[in-house]
Formats: structure tokens, C-alpha cells, sequence
């Protein structure tokens, strides 16, 4: 028999080690996750990783019941954490036990749990709550419509408080379960792919999953009567798309555009590299608003984006969202160049493909008729403010930094940096610094310079500065739509401009889509 020696140091270790953390040691978790444009958005002290929520909503009387269960692993000792949600709450428990929960501001739940929770630990919160989501305001807006048959969850940058609790920021990303009950006849759309569908006594619920991590204001919910098509790529996705029954004069355009969405995800594969999530598609709800937005799996797309017919543009734009903007988010909102210059720049890659412009003429052209005294300069994409987050010039001057660093760096690290970053931060967030970094990685060029010029100087660059980019006023040939060989060999051909350059065949489609991301938040580009 061995018989275990204790010496003094290691028995006070010991009873270190037993004696719990005194209250003190546990403090609330911050009410907003640090973002510069929008402080109270998102939470402090934890970290979900999924979402499980079981609804049901009655189209009739717009109300919604939910039950939420929050899997998540606090990162500090917490007395007490906030969730955000616009909707009355009814109970909360936190690890099994009911939970004392306040509401403050706008959005605010303040939940208090049975015993204080410690760091890196695993926690379940379940939330109930109910309410009628076209009622709730914040700040003055709204990010759910009714429909005459049913409601709509999508905006950006936010949407979730409007029917689900959560960790309301880009930087805190999850899977999620969505289950959600509604009267028989109905359809219930969300992201990533159908479970499973049954009926009982009135009422059909559907079940859908995201298996990749995905941001709150990404998710999205639609109810109503959808005609839905369904088919599988050549990888074999499920590819699913739901049209209002209601859509009048803007049904066939809009079926011709997102009928494509298979052709061009695979298209943009070969651009950005393997699609990054479970399922493709998209939808149409019956809404009066004219915005899209890249909900994760299944982008939204307002009936208006299709009032003059087939846009296929707008579902590039969208679709390349799901490689910059969902599968890497942004780390704060001042950020969104990474999301919105490259889904504008997959546009003009696409109108190239097409033969209706190439991407140097898209951005000569923009250069060429946007004077230096347009307020669209004085906007930076690198950091446009809250106010302009979604400003055309984040699109449009945007994407001129993206063909000026194509000139500077040769298209076989250029298209090597569009391929590799999605992969090198898949499913996670970054910084407009992160991606000048890894451009001066792959090309091995000192890239400040270029990226300060085009992103963050409230001023057009001087016509030095965009022929040293490889952009100004076309040349007086060839036509637009043809090509003159690499970026590079066309920066360094002679120019002879001419006082007004040709308009790109693409340039309507592609300007048809500038209220892509319109909202009554933000308010016209």
C-alpha cells in the first residue's frame, strides 16, 4: 500500500484550486460587442455556437411564438449577459434553471442567471417569448414586412431582434436549426436545406438547417405562398427557389434571373473558389421594398430588382456574397468594403464573361464621369461611416481599387487573391487591413500606398495616380466589350482619351442593382 505525501505547497495549491471564485470575480457582460458604427450591437461574455428555434406564426394576425434554445460558452465569469430581441419574453433559463431577465434600451434582454456561470464553460439558454414583429421599432425602423400573405425577416446590418434572441453581430457566428409551424397551405422559407416537412391538425412545419457558421442578420425568415422549384447542382447541392404567388408583371423576369443561380455559382467556383455552404438558391416574397441582400444560402431579392426585366447581375452580386460577406463577415461594420467592392467587382468580372464590357472599361468609365467635384469621392470605402455604409461609392470606388490593384499586381496573383482569401478565412471574420496584408503576401508588393489612394483619401485620385493604376478615360479604341490583352499591357498602352468615354453595354443592368442594399435605415445610396 502507497500512501500519497502531501507537502505544504502543493495542499495549499490544492485548497486554492477547491475554493470557488468570490462574487466579486463575476461582472455583467458588456451590453455591446465593440463595433465603432453600432455600439449596442451584439453582446459581451460569451459566444454562441448554434441556434435552435421552434416557431409558429399566423399569417392572419402577424403574431409569431418562439421558443429559442442558445448553445454558447461564456469567455469570462459572468453574473449577468444580455441577448438582443424587440419581442415581449416570457421565461428564460439558463443551464436548466429559470433565470431572473429585465429588459433596457431598445433591444436589450439583461439576463441574470440561478448562479453566477465561469469562464470556458458550455451554457444553454432557452428563451420564450411572442409578439408581432411588424410592431416592433427600433430606432424608428423595421426590418420584417407583412405581406398580403405572411411576413418577411431581411435587412442588414440588422434583422434577427425582429423574431429571435441572439448574440446580434457579424463577429459571433453560428449554426442553426429553424423550425417554424405555419397554417396549412403555407410555406415557411429559411436558409440552408429542408429537414423535413409533416402536417397535423391544420398546420405544416418545416424544418431547415445551416450547418456552416453563419452571422445573425443573415438569417432569414419568410412566410407566405411560394411557388417553389427545386433541383441539384452538378456537385450534387440542393438548390431551392420560392417565388410569391403574387409577383404580377414581375414574375417571369424574376425567374429568369434567379433560375441562373446554379450557372452562377458555378461560375463564380471558378473565380472565388468551392462554394462554401450546404444549398443554393434564393427567393421572392411579395414586398413593396427594392433591396436584395445575400441571406446565407438563399438571398433576398425584392420584386422591384426585376421591374424592367431579367437582371442576372444582381444575382452575381448576391451569390458572390456568400464567399465575401458570409462565409468571411466583417470584423466591425466600418469593414463592409470587403463584403460590397467584390460583389460590385464580380459584376464587372461577369459583364466581362459576357462580352458587354470588360472590367478596365467598367472602371475607366466610372473614373471618367464621376467629376472631381462629386460628393461620391469624398466618401472612403476603407472606412465610409455609418451614414453611407451602403453609399454607391463603396460599390463603385470599391471596386476601382480592386481593377487598380489588378493592373499593379497582373492577373495570375490577382485572381490567386480572390481565390485564396475566402479560404484563408473561411467562416470567419476579417479586416480591411487583413485583406491589404495578404494581397502584399501573395504579390509580394508593398500595397499601402495603392489601397490608401483608392479607399481612404475623401478625394478623386489624380489622374497621375489613375494612370499609374492602369485607369483613366478609355482609349479611343477598341469598343466597348473587346479586349486589349493583360491589365497591365493596357495601363502601359498609350491613351487617347476622349472627353466623354463609351458606356459599357453592361452598364444599365449593372446600375439597375445600385439600391441592391436600400433600406429604409440607411435610406438611398
Amino acid at each position: 500500500m502507497h500512501r500519497r505525501i502531501i507537502v505544504p505547497s502543493a495542499l495549499a495549491a490544492s485548497l486554492l484550486l477547491a475554493i470557488p471564485a468570490s462574487a466579486a470575480d463575476f461582472v455583467p457582460g458588456s451590453p455591446g460587442i465593440g463595433d465603432s458604427y453600432y455600439p449596442t450591437s451584439g453582446n459581451g461574455g460569451y459566444d454562441v455556437s448554434h441556434y435552435d428555434l421552434r416557431l409558429k406564426y399566423q399569417p392572419a394576425t402577424d403574431l409569431l411564438e418562439g421558443t429559442a434554445t442558445i448553445v454558447a460558452t461564456t469567455n469570462q465569469n459572468l453574473s449577468r449577459f444580455n441577448l438582443d430581441i424587440g419581442l415581449k419574453v416570457s421565461e428564460v433559463r439558463v443551464n436548466g434553471r429559470l433565470a431572473k431577465f429585465a429588459t433596457s434600451g431598445s433591444h436589450e434582454l439583461e439576463v441574470t442567471p440561478a448562479t453566477p456561470l465561469e469562464k470556458n464553460k458550455a451554457i444553454s439558454v432557452v428563451v420564450r417569448y411572442a409578439g408581432k414583429p411588424s410592431e416592433v421599432k427600433i430606432d424608428g425602423w423595421t426590418a420584417w414586412a407583412r405581406t398580403p400573405d405572411g411576413g418577411v425577416a431581411a435587412q442588414e446590418p440588422d434583422s434577427a431582434v425582429w423574431w429571435f434572441p441572439s448574440n446580434d453581430h457579424p463577429l459571433d457566428k453560428a449554426t442553426f436549426d429553424v423550425s417554424v409551424s405555419v397554417p396549412d397551405g403555407t410555406q415557411a422559407i429559411s436558409n440552408g436545406v429542408l429537414q423535413s416537412q409533416s402536417s397535423r391538425l391544420g398546420w405544416t412545419r418545416f424544418n431547415w438547417r445551416s450547418n456552416k457558421p453563419q452571422a445573425t442578420y443573415l438569417a432569414t425568415l419568410a412566410v407566405g405562398r411560394f411557388d417553389i422549384t427545386t433541383d441539384k447542382t452538378a456537385n450534387g447541392l440542393p438548390v431551392l427557389n420560392a417565388y410569391s404567388k403574387d409577383l404580377g408583371d414581375n414574375d417571369g423576369a424574376a425567374r429568369a434571373s434567379i433560375e441562373r443561380t446554379t450557372e452562377v455559382a458555378e461560375w463564380l467556383e471558378g473565380v472565388f473558389g468551392p462554394y462554401p455552404f450546404n444549398s443554393l438558391g434564393g427567393y421572392v416574397p411579395n414586398v413593396t421594398s427594392g433591396f436584395a441582400l445575400e441571406t446565407q444560402t438563399r438571398p433576398f431579392y425584392s420584386p422591384r430588382q426585376f421591374a424592367n426585366g431579367a437582371n442576372v447581375s444582381v444575382v452575381v452580386h448576391e451569390l458572390a456574397h456568400q464567399w465575401y460577406g458570409d462565409s468571411v463577415s466583417v470584423r466591425d461594420w466600418k469593414d463592409i468594403w470587403v463584403n460590397e467592392g467584390f460583389a460590385r467587382y464580380s459584376q464587372w468580372l461577369w459583364s466581362e464573361k459576357e462580352g458587354e464590357g470588360t472590367a478596365q472599361e467598367l472602371a475607366d468609365y466610372v473614373y471618367a464621369t464621376r467629376t472631381a467635384e462629386d460628393p461620391f469621392w469624398t466618401v472612403k470605402p476603407g472606412d465610409p461611416g455609418a451614414e453611407n455604409q451602403f453609399h454607391i461609392a463603396v460599390y463603385d470606388r470599391g471596386a476601382l481599387a480592386l481593377q487598380a490593384l489588378r493592373n499593379e499586381i497582373g492577373d495570375e496573383d490577382f485572381f490567386a487573391i480572390l481565390k485564396g482569401w475566402p479560404q484563408r478565412f473561411a467562416y470567419g471574420n476579417a479586416r480591411v487591413a487583413d485583406f491589404v496584408r495578404y494581397a502584399e503576401q501573395i504579390s509580394g508588393k508593398p500595397l499601402a500606398e495603392l489601397f490608401d489612394t483608392w479607399l481612404y483619401q475623401p478625394s478623386k485620385p489624380a489622374a497621375a495616380a489613375a494612370a499609374a493604376a492602369g485607369l483613366s478615360t478609355p482609349a479611343a479604341a477598341p469598343a466597348a466589350g473587346t479586349s486589349t490583352g493583360t491589365p497591365r499591357a493596357r495601363a502601359a498602352a498609350p491613351r487617347t482619351a476622349l472627353p466623354k468615354p463609351a458606356q459599357p453595354k453592361s452598364w444599365k443592368k449593372i446600375a439597375a442593382t445600385n439600391t441592391v442594399h436600400e433600406s429604409e435605415r440607411h435610406g438611398a445610396h
